[in-house]
């Protein structure tokens, strides 16, 4: 796992991608973000070397993240899908690692998800024809990632999220077949100050997610509940 830093200042915020994002798409949580943001680039995806065997475990990845956190002092993080799951198997084990943490996209809490072939993942994404042939390639070097994820769960028990009191803000989307909304909506409720909020496109609600985000990361006044 490498990771490159962008803008200057407070706060940190450590962002992380889902399987098979290109290198632009993993940068588009980070875009709008105030301070610096540490986009984080899983083994197997751009120009990082094919990642270890048995690499693909939401812990490992999520202790992973804690390093990098750890390393450029991030004090909030952002996850999209398989880091999003990381990020929740990272606070089982640290719940006080960050000070407020964005959930987008949850695929899987405590119960394993069906295993997905390479199509499927590759085409239940929307988006036009040139990124889904640079998913498809992105895809060409994480068969082990298919097969090995199905089945796993970043927690056994979601009872253990409790201990986390950062605000959680979790960001769902409807119809999303790799995504499932309740996915969503139990991620949230999981957290004691989580906040759910669900989209109709994921394509066409990206700029309200960056105004989300924004105010989230920065702490705005009002924006947020806060324990």
């Amino acid at each position: 796992m490498s990771h490159r830093g962008h803008g200057s200042g407070l706060p940190v915020t450590l962002v992380g991608h889902g399987l098979g994002a290109t290198p632009g798409e993993a940068r588009v949580p980070a875009s709008g973000l105030p301070g610096t943001k540490v986009v984080v680039t899983l083994p197997s995806h751009g120009d990082e070397p094919d990642a270890p065997e048995g690499y693909w475990d939401y812990r490992r990845i999520g202790r992973d993240l804690l390093a990098v956190a750890r390393e450029v002092g991030a004090t909030r993080a952002i996850g999209v899908s398989l880091t999003a799951g990381a990020l929740v198997a990272a606070l089982a084990e640290e719940p006080d690692a960050f000070e407020r943490v964005a959930l987008l996209l949850p695929a899987v809490l405590d119960e394993p998800r069906p295993l997905l072939s390479r199509e499927d993942a590759i085409t239940s994404v929307e988006g036009p024809p040139d990124y889904l042939a640079q998913r498809r390639w992105a895809f060409t070097r994480l068969d082990a990632a298919l097969a090995q994820l199905p089945g796993q769960t970043p927690v056994a028990d979601r009872a253990v999220l409790a201990a986390v009191r950062a605000p959680v803000l979790v960001i769902g989307a409807a119809n999303d077949p790799l995504h499932p909304e309740e996915v969503a909506k139990a991620t949230a409720a999981a957290f004691p100050n989580g906040r759910l909020e669900l989209v109709e496109s994921w394509p066409a609600a990206r700029r309200d997610v960056r105004g989300w985000l924004a105010d989230f990361v920065s702490g705005s006044p009002g924006a947020w509940p806060t324990n």
